[in-house]
């Protein structure tokens, strides 16, 4: 298996991912170009600022309360897109939730904290149990992941109500994708689409599609209908992302919202991660990110060390370490998981069976798996990478940023509030 030279992104990564001649993965190269391309952010934050003048302009002309809806978790990202919008831009936006079900305590609290400090409407969909029991228990079958319904309705639901209110525009944070493996370059301006939501959120699959299996019915499925084309087009909705207009930086973002704002991360250790604030109110993302691990052989630690090493607060000598310690680590949800599909742990892992990447995984004589890779195999890189520095002041586990990555040799202060100092074993449905 071949690993990125500069990062830890292993090449069968997903969704998709590009090394070039010289080793070096495609996310790596978009996050260059962020720096070294000859972009022209003060242009671009022209465009965006024409592109929110037409949407003030319609709001008038169709007699609309808002100018734009922002689709919101409640998580570092929704409290800087608002917050920009709210405060730098005087918009009014129309703030939309989709409530998958599988919350944490941290990610309540945070979602009340940015409806309380904007002061901005809000609508939340809370999508039922048993529609998340049926989807989860048959896309875990399908394609090994409980969270289909997450990204089906984030994706969706916002504009079905910009077609039912009229709102022409949707506006998200960063292109994940874009950050992580480079899917897309900086230069394409990317809008949100029907195609891309289906090939890279919802893993190819339309709603009308699971109509029929495991009970699922059109109910079940109704807030993942995405509008027709003529709806679309009648509501002349587009969904744009920040960062193609701003040099994006999620650390500094958080950093940002936690003094403006008082958005929370949290403080104690995490299975799978050393990151305290991103995709916290993601109860669910550990066993997503197991599943990920299962198949491809690669986990979360991966994603988040592997940014770290690209802004220079990491070296790829520390971040190989972390990727050790987290990424095979099983969570510990995920018996209550199990006991909410109403399946053994051994069910669990029969399901991933099949699912395996066999460049990466193999049974031993025992009959268990075991990795046939990893980049901590890689003896060699460990090994010339002694020689990289990074920046002492905000190195990831400086005091700095003490309260962002969980160092135990300079543990995050607690702030008394239950909701993020302690982790949840079981998700919070509302």
């Amino acid at each position: 298996m071949k690993y990125c030279k500069k990062c830890l992104y292993p090449i069968n990564a997903k969704p998709t991912i590009i090394f070039d001649d010289d080793g070096v993965c495609s996310g790596c190269r978009y996050h260059e170009s962020r720096v070294k391309l000859e972009i022209d952010w003060k242009q671009r934050k022209i465009i965006f600022e024409q592109i929110i003048d037409e949407a003030r302009k319609l709001k008038k002309i169709r007699g609309n309360s808002h100018d734009c809806i922002v689709p919101v978790s409640g998580g570092k990202d929704s409290h800087y897109q608002v917050w920009l919008l709210k405060k730098k831009y005087g918009l009014n936006p129309l703030l939309v939730t989709f409530n998958h079900a599988f919350n944490t305590s941290s990610g309540l609290r945070n979602l009340e904290n940015l409806i309380e400090k904007s002061g901005c409407d809000a609508i939340r969909y809370s999508a039922g149990l048993d529609s998340v029991y049926r989807i989860s228990s048959y896309m875990l079958k399908e394609v090994g992941d409980i969270t289909w319904h997450y990204h089906a309705g984030i994706r969706t639901f916002p504009f079905q109500i910009a077609v039912k209110y009229n709102i022409p525009l949707v506006i998200w944070g960063e292109h994940g994708f874009a950050e992580l493996t480079g899917i897309v370059s900086l230069e394409d301006f990317v809008e949100h689409t029907r195609w891309t939501r289906k090939e890279h959120d919802m893993r190819g699959y339309e709603p009308e599609t699971l109509i029929g299996k495991n009970n699922i019915t059109r109910a079940d499925i109704a807030p993942y209908i995405y509008p027709s084309e003529d709806e679309i087009e009648n509501t002349e909705v587009r969904g744009i992302y920040l960062s193609n207009f701003f040099d994006w930086n999620a650390k500094s973002h958080a950093e940002l919202m936690m003094r403006e704002w008082q958005f929370s991360p949290i403080t104690f250790k995490r299975d799978r991660t050393f990151n305290l604030y991103s995709k916290i109110e993601d109860h669910a993302n550990d066993v997503h990110d197991y599943l990920k691990y299962l198949k491809f052989g690669y986990g979360r630690a991966t994603d988040d060390a592997s940014m770290e090493i690209r802004h220079g607060r990491l070296t790829r000598e520390k971040g190989i370490q972390l990727v050790q310690e987290y990424d095979s680590n099983e969570p510990s949800t995920l018996e209550h998981y199990c006991d909410f599909l109403e399946i053994t742990k051994t069910d669990f892992y029969k399901v991933v069976e099949n699912q395996r990447d066999p460049e990466i995984w193999q049974k031993n004589k025992s009959g268990e798996w075991e990795v046939r890779d990893a980049v901590w195999f890689n003896t060699k890189a460990q090994k010339n990478n002694k020689k990289e520095n990074e920046s002492t002041e905000n190195s990831t586990f400086s005091e700095k940023n003490r309260q962002l990555y969980f160092n135990p040799n300079l543990p995050p202060l607690k702030f008394g509030d239950r909701a993020v100092d302690e982790a949840d074993l079981k998700f919070r449905a509302l």
